[in-house]
């Protein structure tokens, strides 16, 4: 008998009150409603950030911007284009002022390709191409492949570096403007003078895209 009712006690003790249980679920729900909702944003976030990448390039078949601009020299001194190994960086892009150095792949390459890679505009010039004009273009956002996320932190006078056969071309931005999102790229430039043009989506705005002037200054 009193065994019996020691058992019984225990298995009193062992019992878990139903709120308790209903508490504890409404906290698991909760938690994994949280995660669910914010991997959905996220991923939303995402998309619409390769919306409006995919918005900013309007490709023709080269997957290239098609550019706007008198006296395009589209010709190339030093080193036979053909000749470049199509696999391997011909040169380098170095932003000081972002800490930034990425490369890029010669025009014919399949690696040159704005979605992944920099993407050197089939109607550019190498810097070695005197008076010529060498345009680069991005993504921008905060996708994988969005390497001109920061060069809305540029301003007029700052200052790019581009390697290129084992010289060292230094430019200095001399002009900033936005133009809409049309498929063209109208560049407005000295053509006496040998330029670097780069061009990306503009920042917290996705009927826009911003391009930025430079001129040659130096060579080492």
């Amino acid at each position: 008998m009193f065994i019996n009712i020691t058992e019984d006690n225990k298995k009193k003790k062992k019992r878990i009150s139903p709120s308790l249980v209903a508490c504890i679920g409404t906290i698991i729900i909760i938690i994994g409603g949280f995660f669910l909702s914010y991997n959905y944003i996220m991923s939303k976030k995402v998309m619409v950030y390769e919306y409006m990448n995919n918005v900013f390039y309007s490709k023709n078949e080269e997957n290239s911007p098609q550019v706007e601009e008198e006296n395009i020299h589209n010709s190339d001194q030093g080193i036979p284009e053909e000749s470049m190994d199509p696999n391997q960086y011909i040169g380098y892009l170095e932003i000081p002022k972002l800490n930034f150095s990425k490369g890029f792949y010669p025009k014919h390459s399949s690696l040159n390709d704005v979605d992944k890679n920099l993407l050197v505009v089939n109607e550019s010039d190498y810097p070695n191409v005197s008076k010529g004009n060498l345009i680069i273009a991005g993504h921008s956002g905060n996708a994988w492949n969005s390497f001109f996320d920061d060069l809305y932190k540029l301003s007029v006078g700052d200052q790019l570096k581009v390697k290129y056969n084992n010289k060292t071309y230094n430019y200095k931005i001399v002009n900033i403007y936005k133009a809409d999102k049309t498929g063209h790229i109208a560049i407005y430039r000295n053509q006496n003078r040998t330029t670097l043009t780069l061009v990306t989506c503009t920042n917290n705005d996705n009927k826009t895209q911003t391009i930025y002037i430079s001129e040659l200054d130096s060579i080492e």
